[in-house]
Protein backbone atom coordinates (compact mmCIF):
# COMPACT_ATOMS: atom_id res chain seq x y z
CA UNK A 1 0.00 0.00 0.00
CA UNK A 2 3.05 2.26 0.33
CA UNK A 3 3.74 4.29 3.31
CA UNK A 4 1.91 7.60 4.38
CA UNK A 5 3.09 10.54 2.94
CA UNK A 6 5.08 12.84 5.50
CA UNK A 7 3.87 15.82 3.91
CA UNK A 8 1.05 17.87 5.94
CA UNK A 9 0.37 21.08 4.44
CA UNK A 10 1.04 22.66 0.87
CA UNK A 11 4.39 24.63 -0.24
CA UNK A 12 3.48 28.24 1.11
CA UNK A 13 5.61 30.88 -0.86
CA UNK A 14 5.69 34.52 -0.27
CA UNK A 15 6.42 35.74 -3.56
CA UNK A 16 4.38 36.70 -6.66
CA UNK A 17 3.91 34.02 -9.21
CA UNK A 18 6.64 33.54 -11.88
CA UNK A 19 4.62 34.05 -15.17
CA UNK A 20 4.10 37.71 -14.79
CA UNK A 21 7.54 38.85 -15.13
CA UNK A 22 8.38 36.08 -17.05
CA UNK A 23 5.82 36.96 -20.20
CA UNK A 24 7.43 40.94 -19.52
CA UNK A 25 11.23 39.75 -20.10
CA UNK A 26 10.27 38.01 -22.94
CA UNK A 27 8.04 40.25 -24.44
CA UNK A 28 10.96 42.81 -24.05
CA UNK A 29 13.51 40.92 -25.47
CA UNK A 30 11.30 38.99 -28.17
CA UNK A 31 8.29 41.59 -29.29
CA UNK A 32 7.39 39.43 -32.26
CA UNK A 33 5.64 37.20 -30.09
CA UNK A 34 2.90 39.42 -29.90
CA UNK A 35 1.94 38.68 -33.13
CA UNK A 36 1.40 34.95 -31.96
CA UNK A 37 -1.94 36.51 -30.21
CA UNK A 38 -5.41 36.00 -31.15
CA UNK A 39 -7.84 33.33 -32.46
CA UNK A 40 -6.49 29.72 -34.02
CA UNK A 41 -8.94 29.65 -36.97
CA UNK A 42 -8.70 26.21 -37.24
CA UNK A 43 -9.94 25.52 -33.50
CA UNK A 44 -13.93 26.31 -34.52
CA UNK A 45 -13.39 23.68 -37.79
CA UNK A 46 -11.77 21.27 -35.54
CA UNK A 47 -14.31 20.95 -32.59
CA UNK A 48 -17.01 21.01 -35.48
CA UNK A 49 -15.46 18.14 -36.37
CA UNK A 50 -14.70 16.29 -32.71
CA UNK A 51 -18.35 17.22 -32.58
CA UNK A 52 -19.43 15.24 -36.02
CA UNK A 53 -17.28 12.09 -35.06
CA UNK A 54 -18.62 11.69 -31.60
CA UNK A 55 -22.41 12.22 -32.88
CA UNK A 56 -21.15 9.48 -35.52
CA UNK A 57 -20.14 7.51 -32.34
CA UNK A 58 -23.17 7.26 -30.54
CA UNK A 59 -24.80 5.87 -33.74
CA UNK A 60 -22.58 3.24 -34.08
CA UNK A 61 -22.59 2.26 -30.52
CA UNK A 62 -26.19 1.97 -30.50
CA UNK A 63 -26.41 -1.69 -31.46
CA UNK A 64 -22.75 -2.86 -29.98
CA UNK A 65 -22.82 -5.65 -27.07
CA UNK A 66 -22.20 -4.23 -23.83
CA UNK A 67 -18.40 -5.82 -23.50
CA UNK A 68 -17.82 -3.56 -27.10
CA UNK A 69 -19.74 -0.20 -25.94
CA UNK A 70 -17.52 -0.31 -22.73
CA UNK A 71 -14.11 -0.80 -24.89
CA UNK A 72 -14.53 1.59 -27.30
CA UNK A 73 -15.70 3.67 -24.67
CA UNK A 74 -12.20 3.53 -22.92
CA UNK A 75 -10.29 2.96 -26.10
CA UNK A 76 -11.76 5.61 -28.26
CA UNK A 77 -14.88 7.86 -26.28
CA UNK A 78 -12.30 8.72 -23.46
CA UNK A 79 -9.71 10.33 -25.78
CA UNK A 80 -12.17 11.92 -27.94
CA UNK A 81 -13.92 13.83 -24.52
CA UNK A 82 -10.85 15.20 -22.96
CA UNK A 83 -9.29 16.33 -26.02
CA UNK A 84 -12.72 18.12 -26.22
CA UNK A 85 -12.55 19.22 -22.86
CA UNK A 86 -8.99 20.73 -23.59
CA UNK A 87 -10.76 22.42 -26.70
CA UNK A 88 -13.21 24.36 -24.23
CA UNK A 89 -10.21 25.13 -22.29
CA UNK A 90 -8.94 26.75 -25.26
CA UNK A 91 -12.13 28.23 -26.27
CA UNK A 92 -12.07 29.60 -22.38
CA UNK A 93 -9.32 31.89 -23.71
CA UNK A 94 -11.24 32.96 -26.57
CA UNK A 95 -9.47 31.82 -29.44
CA UNK A 96 -12.33 30.80 -31.65
CA UNK A 97 -13.86 33.57 -32.19
CA UNK A 98 -10.94 36.56 -30.38
CA UNK A 99 -11.85 38.82 -27.91
CA UNK A 100 -13.71 41.24 -29.81
CA UNK A 101 -16.63 37.85 -30.17
CA UNK A 102 -16.60 36.77 -26.56
CA UNK A 103 -20.18 35.46 -26.61
CA UNK A 104 -19.64 33.99 -29.59
CA UNK A 105 -16.85 31.94 -27.97
CA UNK A 106 -19.50 31.21 -24.50
CA UNK A 107 -21.85 29.61 -26.87
CA UNK A 108 -19.69 27.80 -29.08
CA UNK A 109 -18.14 26.05 -25.77
CA UNK A 110 -22.26 24.76 -24.80
CA UNK A 111 -21.63 23.41 -28.07
CA UNK A 112 -18.30 21.65 -27.61
CA UNK A 113 -19.97 20.58 -24.49
CA UNK A 114 -23.10 18.54 -26.19
CA UNK A 115 -20.45 14.43 -26.56
CA UNK A 116 -19.22 15.14 -22.75
CA UNK A 117 -22.44 15.02 -21.61
CA UNK A 118 -21.66 16.66 -18.44
CA UNK A 119 -22.32 20.73 -18.60
CA UNK A 120 -19.30 22.44 -17.42
CA UNK A 121 -18.22 24.73 -19.96
CA UNK A 122 -19.69 27.68 -18.39
CA UNK A 123 -18.33 27.69 -15.38
CA UNK A 124 -15.05 26.07 -16.15
CA UNK A 125 -14.58 29.67 -18.07
CA UNK A 126 -15.22 31.69 -15.10
CA UNK A 127 -12.76 29.41 -12.65
CA UNK A 128 -10.37 29.12 -15.13
CA UNK A 129 -9.49 32.64 -15.82
CA UNK A 130 -9.32 33.00 -12.13
CA UNK A 131 -6.69 30.40 -11.80
CA UNK A 132 -4.16 32.13 -14.08
CA UNK A 133 -4.69 35.20 -12.66
CA UNK A 134 -4.46 34.05 -8.83
CA UNK A 135 -2.53 30.74 -9.99
CA UNK A 136 -1.92 29.14 -6.48
CA UNK A 137 -4.15 31.53 -4.46
CA UNK A 138 -5.46 30.76 -1.24
CA UNK A 139 -9.68 30.25 -1.89
CA UNK A 140 -9.40 31.24 -5.47
CA UNK A 141 -7.44 28.74 -7.38
CA UNK A 142 -9.91 25.91 -7.03
CA UNK A 143 -7.63 24.02 -8.99
CA UNK A 144 -5.43 23.54 -5.46
CA UNK A 145 -6.74 20.29 -3.88
CA UNK A 146 -8.59 20.73 -0.69
CA UNK A 147 -7.49 19.80 2.84
CA UNK A 148 -9.22 17.22 2.79
CA UNK A 149 -7.39 15.66 -0.20
CA UNK A 150 -4.34 16.33 1.37
CA UNK A 151 -4.88 14.71 3.94
CA UNK A 152 -7.22 11.72 3.22
CA UNK A 153 -5.13 10.60 0.14
CA UNK A 154 -1.76 9.87 1.80
CA UNK A 155 -0.70 6.15 0.64
CA UNK A 156 0.11 4.78 -2.63
CA UNK A 157 -3.37 3.26 -2.99
CA UNK A 158 -5.71 6.00 -1.68
CA UNK A 159 -3.69 8.36 -4.72
CA UNK A 160 -4.74 5.84 -7.51
CA UNK A 161 -7.87 5.64 -6.36
CA UNK A 162 -8.20 9.40 -6.07
CA UNK A 163 -6.59 9.65 -9.56
CA UNK A 164 -9.66 7.68 -10.51
CA UNK A 165 -11.64 10.39 -9.05
CA UNK A 166 -10.08 13.27 -10.49
CA UNK A 167 -13.47 14.41 -12.54
CA UNK A 168 -15.31 13.96 -9.07
CA UNK A 169 -12.91 16.46 -6.94
CA UNK A 170 -13.06 18.95 -9.85
CA UNK A 171 -16.62 19.32 -9.90
CA UNK A 172 -17.10 19.32 -5.77
CA UNK A 173 -14.05 21.55 -5.24
CA UNK A 174 -15.31 25.12 -6.72
CA UNK A 175 -18.67 24.62 -4.15
CA UNK A 176 -16.12 24.54 -1.22
CA UNK A 177 -13.20 26.78 -2.65
CA UNK A 178 -14.50 29.39 -3.93
CA UNK A 179 -18.19 29.32 -4.70
CA UNK A 180 -20.11 31.66 -7.09
CA UNK A 181 -23.62 32.50 -7.87
CA UNK A 182 -24.78 30.92 -10.70
CA UNK A 183 -25.05 32.72 -14.25
CA UNK A 184 -28.18 32.76 -16.64
CA UNK A 185 -25.25 31.13 -18.52
CA UNK A 186 -24.29 28.49 -16.68
CA UNK A 187 -28.48 27.28 -16.48
CA UNK A 188 -28.56 27.50 -20.35
CA UNK A 189 -25.30 25.26 -20.22
CA UNK A 190 -27.48 22.86 -18.02
CA UNK A 191 -30.87 22.98 -20.12
CA UNK A 192 -29.09 22.45 -23.02
CA UNK A 193 -27.12 19.50 -21.97
CA UNK A 194 -29.53 18.27 -20.21
CA UNK A 195 -31.88 18.42 -23.20
CA UNK A 196 -29.56 16.96 -25.26
CA UNK A 197 -28.80 14.21 -23.07
CA UNK A 198 -32.39 13.29 -23.36
CA UNK A 199 -33.02 13.65 -26.72
CA UNK A 200 -30.19 11.27 -27.30
CA UNK A 201 -31.31 8.66 -25.04
CA UNK A 202 -34.75 9.00 -26.70
CA UNK A 203 -33.49 8.64 -30.25
CA UNK A 204 -31.18 5.65 -29.90
CA UNK A 205 -31.09 4.30 -26.09
CA UNK A 206 -28.85 4.06 -23.10
CA UNK A 207 -25.82 2.84 -25.17
CA UNK A 208 -24.66 6.10 -26.43
CA UNK A 209 -25.24 7.50 -23.37
CA UNK A 210 -23.12 5.17 -21.30
CA UNK A 211 -20.94 5.70 -23.83
CA UNK A 212 -20.85 9.39 -23.47
CA UNK A 213 -20.90 9.60 -19.72
CA UNK A 214 -18.62 7.17 -18.84
CA UNK A 215 -16.16 8.22 -21.58
CA UNK A 216 -16.07 11.90 -19.93
CA UNK A 217 -15.50 10.10 -16.35
CA UNK A 218 -12.86 7.19 -17.67
CA UNK A 219 -11.43 10.14 -19.91
CA UNK A 220 -10.85 12.35 -17.02
CA UNK A 221 -9.64 10.02 -14.46
CA UNK A 222 -7.57 6.95 -14.78
CA UNK A 223 -6.27 7.51 -18.20
CA UNK A 224 -2.92 8.20 -19.71
CA UNK A 225 -4.29 12.11 -21.62
CA UNK A 226 -4.87 13.15 -17.61
CA UNK A 227 -1.29 12.92 -16.71
CA UNK A 228 -1.49 16.51 -17.49
CA UNK A 229 -3.32 17.19 -14.40
CA UNK A 230 -0.79 16.37 -12.24
CA UNK A 231 2.11 17.55 -14.06
CA UNK A 232 0.79 21.05 -14.89
CA UNK A 233 1.54 22.02 -11.56
CA UNK A 234 2.29 19.30 -9.16
CA UNK A 235 5.69 20.27 -7.03
CA UNK A 236 8.05 17.38 -8.44
CA UNK A 237 10.78 19.91 -7.74
CA UNK A 238 10.61 22.06 -4.96
CA UNK A 239 10.71 25.86 -6.26
CA UNK A 240 8.62 25.46 -9.33
CA UNK A 241 4.90 25.47 -9.86
CA UNK A 242 4.41 25.16 -13.23
CA UNK A 243 5.93 22.44 -15.40
CA UNK A 244 5.80 21.59 -19.33
CA UNK A 245 5.27 18.02 -21.45
CA UNK A 246 6.47 17.81 -24.90
CA UNK A 247 5.53 14.22 -25.41
CA UNK A 248 3.31 13.21 -28.22
CA UNK A 249 0.00 13.37 -26.66
CA UNK A 250 0.24 17.31 -27.08
CA UNK A 251 -1.15 16.45 -30.72
CA UNK A 252 -4.52 15.23 -28.77
CA UNK A 253 -4.55 18.03 -26.60
CA UNK A 254 -4.05 21.35 -28.17
CA UNK A 255 -0.45 22.10 -26.94
CA UNK A 256 -1.84 21.96 -23.55
CA UNK A 257 1.41 20.07 -22.29
CA UNK A 258 3.30 23.05 -23.44
CA UNK A 259 1.66 24.72 -19.46
CA UNK A 260 5.26 27.04 -19.02
CA UNK A 261 4.46 28.53 -22.41
CA UNK A 262 0.69 29.13 -21.81
CA UNK A 263 0.76 30.69 -18.72
CA UNK A 264 3.14 32.95 -20.15
CA UNK A 265 1.14 33.80 -22.93
CA UNK A 266 -2.56 32.78 -21.73
CA UNK A 267 -3.93 34.59 -25.24
CA UNK A 268 -1.78 32.68 -27.70
CA UNK A 269 -3.76 29.73 -28.83
CA UNK A 270 -1.98 26.19 -28.60
CA UNK A 271 -1.11 25.50 -31.51
CA UNK A 272 1.38 28.65 -31.42
CA UNK A 273 2.82 27.39 -28.14
CA UNK A 274 5.60 25.25 -29.86
CA UNK A 275 6.72 28.74 -31.26
CA UNK A 276 7.07 30.61 -28.33
CA UNK A 277 9.30 27.90 -27.05
CA UNK A 278 11.46 28.42 -30.20
CA UNK A 279 11.83 31.85 -30.29
CA UNK A 280 12.65 32.30 -26.98
CA UNK A 281 14.28 29.01 -26.04
CA UNK A 282 16.36 30.49 -23.76
CA UNK A 283 13.63 30.77 -21.24
CA UNK A 284 12.15 26.94 -21.71
CA UNK A 285 14.91 24.37 -21.97
CA UNK A 286 16.34 24.44 -18.85
CA UNK A 287 13.06 24.48 -17.10
CA UNK A 288 12.06 20.58 -15.42
CA UNK A 289 9.95 18.95 -18.22
CA UNK A 290 8.36 15.68 -18.81
CA UNK A 291 8.00 13.36 -22.01
CA UNK A 292 5.52 11.11 -20.52
CA UNK A 293 2.36 11.98 -18.21
CA UNK A 294 1.93 7.88 -18.21
CA UNK A 295 5.38 8.30 -15.89
CA UNK A 296 3.91 11.08 -14.28
CA UNK A 297 0.78 9.14 -12.49
CA UNK A 298 3.25 6.37 -11.87
CA UNK A 299 5.56 8.71 -10.14
CA UNK A 300 3.06 10.76 -8.57
CA UNK A 301 1.31 7.42 -7.22
CA UNK A 302 4.71 5.40 -6.00
CA UNK A 303 6.50 8.47 -4.60
CA UNK A 304 5.94 8.71 -0.97
CA UNK A 305 6.99 12.41 -1.12
CA UNK A 306 4.81 13.49 -3.27
CA UNK A 307 0.80 13.79 -2.60
CA UNK A 308 -2.44 16.20 -3.33
CA UNK A 309 -0.83 18.56 -0.77
CA UNK A 310 2.46 18.89 -3.41
CA UNK A 311 1.29 22.17 -4.34
CA UNK A 312 2.52 25.66 -3.94
CA UNK A 313 0.12 27.88 -2.09
CA UNK A 314 0.31 31.94 -1.85
CA UNK A 315 -2.09 34.11 0.31
CA UNK A 316 -3.15 36.90 -2.14
CA UNK A 317 -2.16 40.68 -1.69
CA UNK A 318 -4.19 43.47 -2.66
CA UNK A 319 -7.60 43.59 -4.47
CA UNK A 320 -9.27 40.09 -5.91
CA UNK A 321 -11.08 40.55 -8.92
CA UNK A 322 -12.74 37.33 -9.80
CA UNK A 323 -14.49 36.12 -12.39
Amino acid sequence: MGNRVAREDYEWVYTDQPHADRRKEILAKYPQIKSLMGPDPRLKWIVCLMVAVQFLAFYLVKDLDWKWVLFWTYAFGSCVNHSMTLAIHEISHNTAFGNNKATWNRWFAIFANLPIGLPYSASFKRYHLDHHRYLGGDGVDVDIPTNFEGWFFCTRFRKFVWIILQPLFYAIRPLVINPKPITQLELINVAVQFTFNAGLYWLWGIKPVVYMMAGSMLGMGLHPISGHFIAEHYMFLKGHETYSYYGSLNLLTFNVGYHNEHHDFPSIPGCRLPLVKKIAAEYYDDLPQYTSWVKVLYDFIMDDELSPYSRVKRKLKGEVKLE
